[in-house]
């Protein structure tokens, strides 16, 4: 509690809005922008790098969080005060799930790049999305720490045993499973906690999400690579900007659109694994058929 207070007494105008800005990269968002780019336009191994190093190390944290159940920082000394990220502050603090979602993407960017610069930038805003979240007093240091421990380690497994001549489906395919049963972890810890009343929905949230979008990215992956085997190559970069537009659209169409299937437990696992059906499976195979044909 002395680091919040002593971080607490740093604050300014320009840093306040600095580091709300900064938190900003380990929000859904822009988690979805950068896969999506990165995934139909860029690179595809590097979407995976980066997809399943999120998935994996989410999972991790995600069960964590419904496992260990650590209230935040206000609730332990009301004196803390929040800048403005309570309302993103979901789900209880350790481990934090900001941190872990941009140490994760930024984490596989930064180890699948060969320029220097873009690999120790990619690291520093990633410490710094951990740093924000203590500035803005909504974790504690060890809720960052584990964090970036947490996803940095993944991002090191997930490059090690991903081929990186992208061939080996067998050996691709094995992060998906470790992934797959990992979700199935977290679906039966959040089953007792919710079915026992040990915690409220609010607070399972987030795992619910993580699992079943965990579900619908190791279905997405195994039908991708072995049926569908897209190309992100197109025939000019204008055509690249409206695959991209389009498939964002697509995006907020099947995240807005299943909002009718309620805001429950299995409505939200089952909304965004279908999200992810749509990154994944559905619109790679109109990039396939409509976008690929023109290179």
């Amino acid at each position: 509690m002395d680091i919040l207070w002593n971080i607490q007494s740093l604050r300014t105008p320009f840093l306040d809005f600095f580091f709300s800005w900064i938190t900003r990269l380990g929000e859904e968002t822009i988690l979805i922008l950068v896969f999506c780019l990165v995934f139909w336009c860029i690179n595809k191994r590097t979407g995976y790098v980066v997809g399943i190093s999120f998935f994996f190390s989410a999972l991790l944290v995600q069960g964590m969080k419904i496992v260990f159940r650590i209230p935040r920082p206000w609730t332990h000394d009301p004196r803390i005060l929040v800048l403005g990220a309570e309302t993103a502050a979901t789900g209880y603090a350790f481990p934090s799930g900001h941190t872990q979602n941009a140490a994760a993407w930024l984490g596989a960017l930064a180890a699948c790049t060969k320029k220097k610069l873009l690999r120790y930038t990619f690291i520093i805003l990633a410490l710094l999305v951990g740093f924000s979240r203590l500035y803005l007093g909504v974790h504690f240091l060890s809720d960052v720490l584990v964090s970036l421990v947490i996803s940095f380690a993944v991002v090191l497994l997930v490059c090690k045993i991903l081929p990186h001549d992208f061939t080996d489906k067998k050996k691709e395919l094995v992060l998906p499973i470790i992934i797959a049963v990992f979700a199935a972890i977290v679906v039966v810890i959040i089953t007792y906690l919710y079915h026992n009343e040990i915690t409220e929905f609010s607070q399972l949230r987030d795992a619910v999400i993580a699992a079943g979008a965990a579900f619908g990215f190791v279905i997405g992956m195994y039908v991708e690579r072995v049926y569908i085997q897209f190309s992100v190559k197109t025939k000019n970069i204008p055509l690249q900007v409206g695959k991209f537009i389009f498939g964002m659209v697509g995006v907020i169409a099947f995240q807005e659109g299943f909002r009718i299937l309620g805001s429950g437990l299995i409505a939200t696992g089952a909304r965004y694994f279908l999200i992810v059906m749509w990154i994944l499976i559905i619109y790679p195979l109109i990039i396939k058929k409509c976008f690929n044909k023109t290179i």
